[in-house]
């Protein structure tokens, strides 16, 4: 089935063309939140109030489409192999993935943690590179390709509190619904991490997303628009003191100033 017959299917008299891209896109947003896990067709349903046909016809439609697959055994939907193809597309994304991957390198490899390039897309953060660093214990939060609300870890706080301050306190009522998921993060929670940020110029992430884990990030800074990238790194909370957050912390400052030189931002 092609997109345009889905269309069809699905059209109604308030439903057109662009309302079911509209809706196929939101649902393949969801899919990439999802990660490696994947998504059930019950769950994107109920997500996006959806009749579990109406969601069928759609993501089976973005399946055969290439952008998503679902997997045999357990029927999950996760990221068709399309997406990441036209994600390596020469663009933006590329250019700022060639410039800033040898400087999430040489933070995994200094802090000897996972490292993280996110960048800002809308009201979530999407993971652009990760690096493991050579620890014995790795924490590995966020895969590349996948998304999270802005204020969910350390890199997506960062972006989040490097917005004008009027427009934090909106977003941050705008994605409240979607914190439900995350019992340990709420609006209140969202409003203090983001003080912080700005008060410290880091962000810091201590079991707030995923049990155990602990995360810092710091945002690159951009000159006439609001920052839409971010450093960051993951670490399991076992490793974690105070001299060694000291001691990252001046790594992702060093690190960051070394990406800067001769980086030319693209406006947003």
């Amino acid at each position: 089935m092609d997109i345009h017959a889905a269309m069809a299917m699905d059209r109604g008299p308030a439903k057109d063309g662009m309302q079911v891209l509209g809706r196929a896109a939101r649902m393949l947003r969801s899919v990439a939140q999802s990660g490696a896990h994947g998504a059930a067709l019950a769950e994107i349903a109920r997500n996006h109030g959806l009749a579990r046909t109406t969601a069928h016809r759609i993501l089976r439609c973005l399946a055969d489409e290439g952008l998503l697959e679902q997997g045999e055994d357990d029927r999950l939907y996760r990221v068709g192999r399309l997406l990441h193809e036209l994600g390596m597309a020469p663009g933006t994304s590329a250019a700022e993935i060639a410039h800033w991957r040898p400087v999430i390198e040489a933070v995994a490899q200094r802090t000897g943690v996972t490292a993280y390039l996110m960048r800002r897309s809308g009201i979530e953060a999407v993971c652009l590179v990760k690096v493991d660093g050579s620890g014995v214990i790795r924490f590995v939060p966020v895969e590349v390709g996948q998304r999270r609300l802005l204020g969910l870890g350390a890199g997506a706080t960062a972006l989040l509190a490097a917005l004008p301050a009027g427009e934090t306190g909106e977003l941050i009522r705008t994605i409240a619904p979607g914190l439900r998921g995350h019992p340990r993060v709420s609006p209140q929670s969202l409003r203090a991490a983001v003080d912080l940020v700005r008060k410290t110029g880091f962000a810091m992430s201590q079991g707030t997303v995923a049990e155990h884990g602990f995360g810092l990030g710091l945002v690159v800074p951009a000159e006439g628009h609001p920052p839409h990238l971010s450093l960051a790194i993951a670490a399991h909370a076992s490793s974690v003191t105070e001299s060694a957050v000291s001691d990252w912390k001046r790594i992702l400052r060093e690190e960051l100033a070394r990406g800067l030189e001769g980086w030319m931002p693209h406006p947003r």
